[in-house]
């Protein structure tokens, strides 16, 4: 590790003093033991290597620095620990300061070498000590330079060196990664099966700073999680309640597990994003009501499962939904795989599952609690990386030996050893302050992103030398702050309140921004981590309008300057602000977004703009009117709101269905001959990412709504092949056509 020095002082590096020639002299020696030192004699710059130099190890402060008291201040703010030597100071200093620095250092009375050596100290044993329990044990281990004698056959990467393209492979990933691919037999490191270990340390780690009773890693993605906690709390022919949107991995579970789901539906609004399911449909009355009903449903529900935060950024305040919930499950499950860092930030106090505890939600009504987490989605992790967070209620504890069991049904006895560390690493970086710091950045750069397209947004209306179009971002058009009472317009609000006040995000009932029935109060949140950039021609509460330009044209355009978007939908692209985003990448993509809007305005040719991109004698202007046209007259905007809202008929349960897949009791059919046949998989378009058709649901009449949706999707591919529709579950032909699978009659 990389051990940085900063010193603070007042004096500049070339300056004329016996202090700075002394500085300069400890600055010297601390460069023979290996550290790297940073001198700054200004407020600013200082504040800069505290914000973005993380190989800091160690600092050298005067008290008498420009800005010595903010920095302290910063330091606290950013890390837990790190050693701060603070240059005598004659006059008393603030209680707090105490608690920042680890000692004095006397440069004039003291010996270069030994202040130097006091320093370096310091720093070997921070740079030890913020290492985290697993990856700690894994570099020890590493530096034992040990012959390996178990698997992975490669034997730390011996076996590439003896082929060329073997060879290849060494270099391009490194060695040290090769020799940290190791056997689940090494026993210094634990298991992770038995959570047994320097990895039981992490795992254990995990779940103080996440805030769980135990944490499992799971190094096969949160699929694998969602799998783990179904397979384990559901039963056969359970009743199980699961919000409509959830992920595939969700209908594995029912698969598995041979549940009975019954559905409960999210909102939906213009622009085709899924809201959150209203909470009166949470409530114990209504939902005794939608299973008394449901003809599949056996019993009491055992189980519920929220999507929590959605695709889109919705979240939910997870203890009233657990509030909701707890008078009719003993079991909730929050697959939160996009939300990992909630915990973190007050911005999303309550929001997250494992905010429900003892304290938020006493009494025995409170159920037991489990999160799924992909940990590499976004916080800092390899791809893969996920955690499961378990907090255990009294009205259905949970029994870890046997949680175990099902956990090993669905690991692998020979996991990814680098993996398991990246989740180590990822928990310790949200531990203590750094967690704050590093949301607040991702907040940040959010918050500015958003205000800057609105501004720029204002200025091409205002300009009136070229049309008044721009791209627009799905946020409340105006906020409030709670300590004045004023309203302000969103792009003139301080980014201090919008980065700090939950309250400038939550969905207030019936505001048109959203375009959501059914909230209360405080119920919902947008994350604005999550932005979703809109395209004309759609809003969310009108839908689809007469002029437009598809999102997908869009998001073509800036997949060829290097820019892909999360996802897309008909007039809208999701972007994410993970704590990887800087001010030079969404300013590019700010950049790309008036390029396109130059090139539409010009009527360029598309095949100037987007060559080998749909017909390449139209212009695009003409190619997004035609696409746009062909998306309005159609309807697909009401259509997709009906199919979401309004479920298809059950008739079978997903596992019933399964067993008749892997029999070759099921078919595929064109859409002309779907009608009426009962799927046999999940259909699903990407966005919103929603299940149209579960396995064991009736399709409908040729007239209903299904059908109608899904022949509009397959005319709009075959005239747009370019646009086609991202759909799982429909297999196309080379005409174009759509073939779905169903049971045999």
């Amino acid at each position: 590790m990389e051990r940085t020095v900063l010193v603070a002082v007042t004096e500049r590096p070339d300056a004329d003093s016996a202090l700075a020639e002394q500085i300069r002299r400890v600055c010297a020696a601390m460069d023979e033991l290996g550290l790297q030192v940073r001198w700054t004699h200004r407020a600013e710059d200082a504040l800069a290597v505290i914000g973005s130099d993380a190989s800091l190890t160690a600092m050298l402060v005067a008290w008498d620095a420009p800005g010595a008291e903010e920095l302290l201040g910063g330091v606290a703010k950013r890390f837990r620990g790190l050693p701060v030597f603070l240059m005598a100071a004659e006059q008393e200093l603030p209680l707090w300061v105490y608690e920042v620095i680890q000692g004095y250092v006397f440069p004039l009375e003291d010996t270069p070498h030994f202040i130097a050596g006091r320093i370096a100290h310091a720093a070997d044993q921070y740079a030890e000590k913020i290492l985290p329990p697993f990856f700690a044990a894994l570099r020890r281990l590493e530096d034992h330079h040990r012959y390996s004698w178990h698997t992975p056959a490669h034997a730390g990467g011996v076996a590439f060196l003896k082929s060329p393209v073997g060879r290849a492979f060494f270099d391009f990933y490194g060695e040290r990664l090769l020799r940290t691919d190791l056997s689940i037999s090494v026993a210094e490191l634990g298991s992770p099966l038995e959570h047994s270990g320097p990895i039981g340390d992490a795992e254990r780690n995990a779940a103080r700073i996440f805030g769980a009773d135990r944490t499992f890693f799971v190094v096969n993605g949160n699929s694998t999680a969602n799998r783990v906690v179904g397979h384990h709390a559901i039963a056969r022919d359970d009743t199980v309640l699961v919000d409509r949107n959830c992920h595939k991995s969700i209908q594995h579970v029912l698969t598995i597990s041979g549940a009975r789901p019954v559905y409960l539906v999210p909102e939906r609004n213009g622009l085709g994003l899924a809201g959150p399911i209203p909470p009166a449909a949470l409530e114990a009355g209504a939902v005794r009501e939608r299973v008394s009903g449901h003809p599949l449903a056996l019993g009491e529900p055992t189980y519920a499962v929220i999507t929590n935060s959605t695709y889109d950024g919705l979240c939910y305040d997870a203890v009233r939904v657990g509030e909701l919930l707890g008078g009719s499950v003993p079991r909730l499950h929050f697959d939160e795989a996009w939300f990992a860092y909630a915990r973190f930030n007050p911005l999303y106090a309550r929001r997250y599952g494992m905010a429900i505890d003892e304290r938020t939600l006493p009494g025995r009504n409170r159920p037991t609690v489990f999160a799924t987490q992909s940990t590499h989605k976004l916080l800092a992790a390899l791809s893969q990386a996920a955690m499961l967070h378990v907090r255990s209620a009294e009205r259905a504890p949970v029994h870890y030996d046997r949680l175990n069991e099902t956990y090993l049904m669905h690991s692998s006895t020979s996991p990814l050893y680098p993996m398991i560390a990246s989740l180590d690493v990822a928990a310790a970086m949200m531990d203590g302050p750094s967690g704050l710091f590093l949301t607040g950045e991702a907040v940040v750069e959010a918050v500015r992103f958003r205000q800057a397209m609105v501004r720029l947004a204002a200025r091409i209306r205002d300009d009136g030398r070229r049309p008044d179009w721009f791209f627009g971002v799905w946020q409340p058009p105006s906020v409030t702050d709670p300590r004045t009472g004023l309203t302000v317009p969103f792009l003139d609000a301080d980014p201090a309140l919008l980065c700090a006040e939950p309250g400038c995000w939550t969905l207030e009932p019936g505001a048109a921004w959203h375009g959501f029935d059914g909230l209360t109060e405080s119920y919902c949140l947008l994350d604005p981590v999550k932005v979703t950039i809109t395209c004309p021609g759609a809003d969310a509460a009108s839908g689809t309008l007469d002029w437009g330009i598809p999102a997908r044209i869009v998001a073509a355009y800036l997949q060829r300057r290097g820019i892909v978007v999360e996802k897309t939908g008909d007039h809208t692209l999701l972007v994410l602000f993970s704590m990887g985003i800087t001010k030079g990448k969404w300013g590019t993509l700010i950049d790309a977004l008036t390029d396109f809007k130059n090139a539409y305005d010009n009527d360029l040719s598309l095949a100037e703009v987007l060559p080998g991109f749909g017909p390449p004698a139209t212009s695009l202007q003409r190619f997004c009117s035609q696409a746009h046209d062909k998306l309005r007259d159609s309807g697909v905007g009401k259509l997709l709101d009906q199919v979401f809202t309004a479920l298809p008929e059950p008739v079978l349960t997903p596992a019933d269905c399964y067993q008749a897949m892997i029999r070759s009791r099921t078919e595929r059919v064109l859409l002309a001959d779907l009608p009426g046949r009962i799927a046999a998989t999940t259909v699903v378009v990407t966005p919103p990412g929603i299940p149209m058709l579960m396995p064991g649901e009736a399709t409908g009449s040729a007239d209903g709504p299904l059908m109608t949706y899904l022949r509009a999707l397959e005319d709009f591919d075959r005239a747009f092949p370019d646009l086609a529709t991202d759909i799982h579950g429909a297999h196309r032909d080379g005409a174009g056509r759509y073939w779905i699978e169903v049971m045999t009659t």
